[in-house]
């Protein structure tokens, strides 16, 4: 076997992957001297998996990567595969003594803030200065300049770039209008830029976060590539352990993976590594896919020949026009479209069609996928209603609603505010009667659905007259109260008589101090009031398992700096924040994806790009939705703000119009050659003349629309 590391590259769906895992196989087999006639569970050295380093890019892919590479070598043990994030966190997490004593920082065990917590906190800190009018005078939202900032130190840890160097770098490459505030509504102040305020601000977060123990996203790139690689003793580590680097799709990793890669080379580790010129999904998402292609000139580089398929026959020519539209052509017949004049005619045209195709068995619903550069509340619903309706199944992926949006989470927090006191003004009348239908629901007797004891009069009727509203001391009263309380019916009055002897109950045992934290009480009231007997719908169960986890880092978190502050607010305000955070809707019910065994359950897919190309599936049928909208070429929320300043190959010049029209049209036409990759049969652009704005959509895909052949009887 070849010792010197492979490069392998090629289009989307060139067999990158499948090649990769070939080569592990072989390396397993020739590392070892595996003998002939023996089979290979037998053989393999049980240490074999900690000598490996196996990454992917994100978290849907690791999962399947690391089964295909344990069915390579017969499941004789289990692999150990990471995202890089995931990989620099953990050695972070892992090796955190070497750092608090260079950074001579307290010895205490880090605490990971989730990103909603880490903007949370970030923002209480920053409070006072965002309040003065350096802030006031910046045009966005307090919210989006958090966010922003907090991004920036993200972006420059996973280039490796100092924090310091960052207010230099934003003054060098943006443009003067996007860096300084105006200086004639602050006159007797001295003008500080923008870039200085957030550098500023960083460095002062960066010291907060440390000072207590807490780690962020950001936070881990930076300590990883600046103190923890370049460190003599964890450099020893990492030769002694890894004899072997498999990445996968090395264009989405960050730069600083390359600095890993290269010491790991440099002491003899052997590397096989994949890359798509067409990929590089999250670019502006702290990837740096032309730094990582310098790793080619290190290997035997390896070109995959193109698949055939709609990418080979025509991807070069839908390229063209997208990007070229003074060319007019007919496309071929694989390209077709359904043209509207309204948005809400197309969206019914296209639900309708997928109706049809699937009814008639021309197509399954699992080969359709519906893909739009951005998908709105308003094309969810009405395709999901349409087709659902239908008797079609159809499933969003990676779905990001709100955990608030969920009627079970917010039954539970009426709850805690009607055990803890002082939340009287978290708790109205139409949150106790919601909270009473919830939390009454039973299984029938053939235990596949619920009904609630208390239906929504009733439960109506009792807000109104059994619920008393006290800003410190709400509380439901006795059914009693209600002069016609017979109207209830023996069922509701029990269910709704459980309910306040549980709520008592609680009461007692805080005011005994048995409940050291809402954690306690809300899976206390889980147990009592959700999984009595009855089987949940899976978003439900996601909904919960995410609430609780909240509440767990929340008040872990909270514990934390409790421990530095001298005078530490009332638990009361802490609760209260902690609902308020969740009624923000910045928490999100985002289930951990769904392991299938067997066959998988066919549904049509519904995705934005980024989702679709992330995921690196196919399908027989893509539906590109809003084919005309100016989104299809904008990097939209996938490109953080700042993003290109932060490559490696970043000039040090300010960035121009020119520069972004170039970017724009480099992500396009890899857009169009990625999807068409992963298409087999058909691509059918669906268009409307207006936008949902109602405003004409001109977007680069315009000219395919025009050029193509539309669906029979779909004319709008």
């Amino acid at each position: 076997m070849n010792s010197k590391s492979l490069w392998i590259e090629g289009t989307t769906r060139s067999g990158k992957t499948t090649r990769l895992v070939q080569e592990f196989c072989q390396w397993v087999k020739e590392k070892h001297n595996f003998p002939q006639g023996m089979s290979l569970p037998d053989f393999v050295p049980k240490n074999l998996a900690s000598s490996l380093l196996v990454l992917s890019a994100n978290g849907d892919n690791r999962r399947e990567f690391a089964d295909q590479l344990a069915l390579s070598v017969q499941g004789s043990y289990a692999i150990i595969c990471k995202t890089p994030l995931g990989f620099f966190r953990d050695e972070v997490i892992l090796f955190w003594p070497l750092l608090f004593e260079e950074l001579t920082l307290k010895a205490q065990f880090p605490l990971l803030l989730r990103p909603e917590t880490e903007q949370e906190l970030a923002t209480q800190l920053w409070q006072s200065q965002l309040n003065q009018a350096n802030f006031q005078l910046t045009q966005m939202s307090e919210s989006r300049f958090v966010r922003q900032t907090l991004d920036l130190l993200q972006l420059a840890g996973a280039s490796g770039v100092r924090t310091e160097d960052i207010p230099y770098i934003l003054e060098q490459g943006l443009p003067e209008s996007d860096r300084y505030n105006d200086s004639l509504n602050n006159p007797e102040s001295s003008l500080e830029s923008e870039a200085q305020l957030r550098g500023k601000l960083i460095s002062e977060w960066q010291k907060w976060c440390l000072d207590r123990g807490l780690l962020t996203y950001g936070l881990v790139y930076t300590l990883y590539w600046r103190y923890l690689l370049p460190n003599p003793k964890y450099q020893e580590h990492l030769i002694n352990r890894y004899q072997g680097i498999f990445a996968d799709d090395v264009d989405d990793y960050p730069a600083i993976a390359k600095d890993l890669f290269d010491l790991l080379l440099d002491h003899g580790a052997f590397g096989v590594f994949t890359y798509n010129y067409d990929g590089q999904i999250r670019l502006g998402l702290n990837a740096d896919p032309h730094y990582l292609s310098k790793l080619a000139s290190r290997c035997r580089v390896e070109v995959l020949p193109s698949p055939p398929g709609l990418a080979s026959n025509c991807g070069e020519l839908l390229v063209k026009l997208a990007t070229d539209p003074s060319e007019i052509r007919n496309l071929p017949d694989c390209i077709q479209s359904i043209q509207t004049i309204s948005r809400a005619d197309l969206l019914r045209q296209t639900a309708e069609l997928i109706i049809k195709t699937v009814k008639i068995d021309q197509v399954a619903p699992e080969d359709i996928a519906i893909i739009a550069p951005g998908l709105d509340e308003i094309a969810r619903y009405t395709l999901i209603s349409i087709i659902s309706t239908a008797g079609i199944p159809i499933q969003p992926l990676n779905e990001q609603r709100s955990l608030i949006s969920c009627p079970l989470v917010r039954a539970l927090l009426s709850l805690l505010g009607l055990v803890y006191p002082g939340l009287g003004r978290l708790v109205l009348a139409d949150d106790v009667a919601q909270m009473l239908t919830v939390l009454s629901q039973q299984p029938t007797e053939e235990a596949q659905t619920l009904v609630p004891a208390i239906d929504p009069v009733r439960a109506g009727l009792i807000a109104d007259y059994c619920y008393h509203i006290d800003p410190e001391c709400p509380k439901l009263l006795p059914v009693e109260t209600f002069s016609r309380w017979d109207r209830l019916g023996h069922r509701s009055t029990q269910a709704y008589q459980a309910i306040c002897q549980w709520i008592a109950e609680s009461q007692t045992l805080l005011q005994n101090e048995l409940l050291t934290t809402p954690v306690i009480l809300l899976d206390r009231a889980i147990k009592r009031f959700v999984t009595m007997g009855s089987n949940l719908p899976y978003d439900q169960l996601a909904a919960l398992r995410e609430l609780m986890e909240t509440a767990q880092h929340f008040w872990e978190v909270d514990r934390r700096l409790r421990q530095h502050n001298p005078t530490p607010p009332p638990q009361r305000e802490t609760l209260i924040e902690f609902i308020q955070l969740l009624r923000r809707g910045t928490i999100t019910a985002n289930p951990r994806p769904v392991r299938y065994f067997g066959k998988r359950s066919g549904f049509v897919t519904l995705a934005t790009i980024f989702q679709y190309r992330s995921l690196r599936h196919s399908h027989r049928w893509q539906f590109w939705l809003d084919a005309s909208s100016v989104l299809w070429e904008k990097g939209g929320a996938s490109v953080l703000f700042s993003a290109p300043l932060f490559l490696r190959e970043w000039s040090g010049r300010m960035l121009t119009a020119e520069d972004e029209f170039e970017v724009d049209k480099a992500r396009l036409e890899r857009i169009l050659r990625d999807l068409l990759g992963r298409v087999e049969e058909k691509v059918i652009l669906c268009h409307s003349d207006l936008s949902v704005r109602g405003t004409e959509q001109t977007g680069p895909l315009l000219t395919l629309a025009n050029g193509s052949l539309e669906v029979e009887g779909m004319s709008g």
